[in-house]
């Protein structure tokens, strides 16, 4: 008697999968604040071009180059003999006016005694107080001219304009300036505080203004920036914004923003490129999801995956307006509480059942079922 094994060559029943694990995380509603960075250049407090007054040969230089100087401090001196001599004659020509007033007006008061009793003719008398007149306006205009003398021999001597740093000297001892001409003898920048200039697109100037009028961000009156340098470290001062340029420049579509830092240690100077982190507001109810959790589908629009009711998969439109450090910033698309797939949804259809647990950053990555490198599944 021949016996039959129907189960042999048969090969063993695979197992069904069961739900797939994913890393989720639940979006809730926050209060963030908006920054944005953008490039910029520093640019000095204040600049002054030093230039000549008067005309002379320049006798001393009495400062040295790259110090720090303080208003009214000389500067240079040009040859002041010419000035000297002008201001001599203009005190001599004083007081000759002087003189020549006291004379006028003794006479004219003799002929006022005297046209009183009709000893001289009316004419002589209004002659004599004419001249009395004329000496007095001489002495005004004498007074005057003692003062321009005085004021081009002050001037003489070139002194700073503001306090700050001083640059190199165009002009040597020895060189012959004008009051006319263009060329400065030298400059001087002040450089504490010192100016920060970013340039920002007008549209999206125009997107917070229009934000902040619909209520959805409120700037609070928080005007800081943080200022990230050519090297890459950040600024260890934070800076105030001082104002927002009202025109925007036609070329580049963009508008100028100026802010203020501290710069007591003189390690900014002018014209060093840098990155200037603004506060633009606070968003009340703002929404974030991680960017690894956001795709793209075939027309470039963002999608999410979000475990939905019964644990199953569920596919999300997502609109976004920034990111927002790691994450996107979603303005619609998500609701608080939905739990959006970080981890484990590269083979997920909408519509699977999936076992969601807490998303940890620090975690390593998980390896979804039947992806390459994944633990193959083994009979029993």
């Amino acid at each position: 008697m021949v016996l039959t094994l129907s189960a042999c060559g048969q090969a063993p029943q695979q197992p069904q999968p069961g739900p797939a694990p994913v890393s989720v995380v639940t979006i809730r509603e926050q209060a963030i604040r908006l920054t944005n960075e953008l490039p910029g250049r520093t640019a000095a407090f204040e600049t002054s071009d030093v230039r000549p007054q008067v005309n002379g040969l320049i006798q001393a230089r009495l400062f040295q180059e790259g110090d720090q100087v303080r208003a009214g401090q000389p500067l240079y001196r040009i040859d002041s003999a010419p000035y000297a001599a002008q201001v001599a004659n203009a005190r001599a020509a004083l007081s000759r006016a002087q003189a020549a007033i006291a004379s006028s007006q003794a006479l004219a008061r003799r002929y006022g005694e005297l046209v009183a009793i009709n000893a001289i003719s009316r004419q002589d008398y209004e002659n004599a107080v004419t001249a009395a007149q004329q000496a007095r306006a001489d002495v005004a205009v004498q007074q005057a001219a003692l003062r321009t003398a005085q004021i081009d021999l002050r001037r003489s001597t070139i002194t700073a304009p503001i306090s700050g740093r001083i640059g190199r000297s165009i002009y040597t001892t020895g060189a012959l300036v004008t009051s006319s001409q263009a060329d400065a003898l030298t400059t001087i920048q002040r450089l504490d505080p010192i100016h920060v200039d970013v340039t920002q697109a007008s549209a999206d100037v125009l997107r917070l203004r229009q934000q902040v009028i619909a209520g959805q961000v409120s700037t609070g009156g928080d005007a800081r920036v943080r200022l990230k340098l050519e090297d890459g470290s950040t600024y260890p001062i934070e800076g105030t914004l001082k104002f927002t340029d009202v025109s925007v420049d036609p070329t580049t579509g963009s508008q100028t923003i100026r802010a203020v830092f501290p710069n007591p240690r003189g390690l900014l100077l002018p014209g060093m490129y840098v990155r200037a982190e603004l506060v633009e507001g606070t968003q009340a109810q703002a929404m974030l999801v991680p960017q690894r959790a956001v795709n793209r589908d075939e027309k470039g629009n963002p999608t999410t995956l979000v475990v939905g009711a019964g644990d199953k998969v569920e596919l999300r439109q997502l609109k976004t307006s920034r990111t927002v450090g790691d994450s996107w910033l979603v303005t619609s698309g998500l609701k608080s509480g939905d739990r959006v797939i970080v981890e484990g949804g590269q083979m997920l259809r909408p519509g699977m059942p999936v076992k969601p647990s807490p998303w940890n950053p620090n975690a390593p990555a998980k390896q979804p079922a039947g992806a390459p490198g994944a633990p193959a599944a083994q009979a029993k």
